[in-house]
């Protein structure tokens, strides 16, 4: 079984994703053309032994994929790429001068600019428009938002209801200063809101360590 925090991760990307995949308690996700590391990944639960790491391999590389696994936990022979914090934001932003809006699917590939940006993969901007576009219609789940400060475009973020409250495991920004007003935001849409953040300047209530590695 998968941790909670993973599996709200899951949850989060799989109407996102292209494959889905279950194997000895392990989940996949696989989105190709997309640069997402939760779009591509094998999420391994807490107790690994019964699931066939080999067989994980051989089914990444049978995609032409690289062998991507997450968990919160080292694994052994793995090489981390990444590591994160998913817990609950727990709000209380000091103003910052950025506004945040909701924008609508129309916003899309001036989101997906900003998000890519964020991430400092710039190029890959639009095939995740493109990707996201088709998944994100009359989705009535999901919503975009972009933070902006004096007009211009500095934060992105896709909030999805997720009972209780809802998630924003995909987000970035391009200033420091509007990570806060973007998940207050988020936050205001519903409830609890559980995230993923890269470095510590965010305040998560329970947050757990996911680790993006590498079976080498």
């Amino acid at each position: 079984m998968l941790a909670p925090e993973l599996a709200d991760v899951v949850a989060y990307h799989t109407p996102l994703s292209v494959i889905q995949r279950e194997q000895g308690g392990a989940v996949t996700l696989l989105t190709p053309g997309v640069n997402v590391l939760a779009l591509n990944a094998t999420f391994l639960p807490d107790d690994p032994s019964g699931v066939d790491l080999d067989a994980v391999r051989e089914w990444h590389e049978g995609q032409g994929v690289p062998v991507l696994v997450a968990s919160t936990r080292a694994v052994p022979g793995a090489r981390e790429v990444a590591r994160v914090q998913v817990g609950r934001f727990t709000g209380g932003v000091p103003e910052t001068g950025v506004a945040v809006e909701q924008v609508s699917r129309l916003h899309l590939a001036a989101w997906a600019d900003v998000l890519a940006r964020a991430y400092g993969t710039p190029g890959w901007a639009d095939a995740l428009a493109r990707h996201l576009a088709p998944r994100l219609e009359g989705d009535r789940d999901a919503a975009l938002l972009l933070a902006y400060r004096a007009g211009t475009p500095v934060g992105a973020l896709l909030w999805r209801a997720s009972a209780p409250g809802g998630a924003a495991h995909l987000w970035g920004t391009l200033d420091a200063g509007a990570a806060g007003p973007l998940l207050d935001a988020a936050a205001g849409l519903g409830g609890p809101l559980r995230t993923t953040v890269t470095d510590g300047h965010v305040p998560l209530d329970g947050a757990q360590t996911v680790i993006y590695s590498l079976l080498e």
